[in-house]
């Protein structure tokens, strides 16, 4: 069964845009399409618990081989929108005396919302702002935040411990404020999952967070313990069937648990697809508005 990109109403992340221009709730957004026709899902093979628990089919052939003009390294020219680049810029931020580089795309003051990607081990701010790798997918989200009155900040994790933790945690109250109290989305990736987990553990962190999303990443048992978990903080997660590194299942287990606690939370696996595959293959606008409307 093919499938377009779910549209729902992102109104925890317009509403206090819609409000301060005088519009009602009821005129609140949803995130306006990008390339849709190439992002989105192409076909779920199996969906449960009303659709929060998606199984995407993934083919190498097609989503790779077909997709980049240079396999894993370049993306054909069609995927990419190259004019949000005007946007963008490289700081350093003082997050509580230490100092941190980010990539900003997008406003730095009264941004509608704000998405934050952390990458895994290996990587830099650099991972997560290249137009061109992962099949375009950073290009993508970087053109619907912008298109959409929002800031995208792809930082350089210095270390993935407590430390690590708390310099995002940080960074997160610090753009919260800076963009009016608006909701920030933390998405992390392969090793920057140990800084979600971390994140999540931040009472006043979570409070200024609206989602978290976690692609490929290590579960975490004691998640129902945290702040994020008291919070019912909306849970995103995605993963490849045949990830070597971080097997789906234990992910997919914490899913289950969450879910059954009522738990506001969604589980994408893209089968036979590997530990790599969620940041390439993540819709990220059918992800941003599952959260938004939560």
């Amino acid at each position: 069964m093919a499938v377009s990109t779910t549209v729902f109403p992102f109104r925890r992340l317009f509403l206090a845009a819609a409000f301060a221009a005088g519009a009602s709730a009821a005129q609140a957004q949803t995130l306006k399409p990008f390339k849709d026709e190439l992002f989105s899902y192409a076909k779920v093979l199996q969906q449960n618990d009303g659709g929060d628990d998606l199984t995407v089919e993934y083919q190498e052939l097609r989503d790779i081989n077909e997709r980049d003009e240079i396999p894993e390294r370049r993306v054909k020219r069609a995927y990419v929108s190259l004019g949000v680049k005007s946007e963008q810029v490289n700081e350093t931020l003082d997050i509580g005396g230490r100092s941190l580089d980010v990539t900003r795309v997008g406003p730095d003051r009264g941004a509608a919302f704000t998405v934050i990607f952390i990458h895994g081990r290996g990587g830099d701010r650099r991972l997560g702002i290249n137009d061109f790798s992962f099949g375009g997918n950073f290009n993508r989200l970087k053109n619907l935040a912008v298109a959409n009155g929002g800031v995208y900040y792809a930082p350089s994790v210095r270390s993935f411990d407590t430390a690590g933790a708390a310099d995002i945690a940080g960074l997160v109250k610090q753009v919260s404020e800076r963009s009016g109290g608006r909701p920030v989305v933390l998405a992390c990736a392969s090793m920057g999952s140990f800084i979600c987990w971390g994140v999540s553990r931040d009472a006043s962190a979570v409070a200024a967070l609206g989602g978290m999303m976690v692609m490929g990443g290590v579960s975490d048992p004691d998640f129902t313990k945290s702040a994020a978990y008291k919070a019912k903080l909306p849970m995103f997660f995605s993963h490849g069937s045949r990830d070597s590194v971080y097997p789906a299942e234990s992910q997919k287990a914490l899913y289950r648990t969450l879910k059954g606690q009522g738990y506001p939370t969604r589980f994408v696996l893209f089968e036979t697809g590997s530990h790599g595959t969620p940041v390439r293959m993540t819709d990220w606008r059918d992800a941003l508005n599952w959260i938004g409307r939560r």
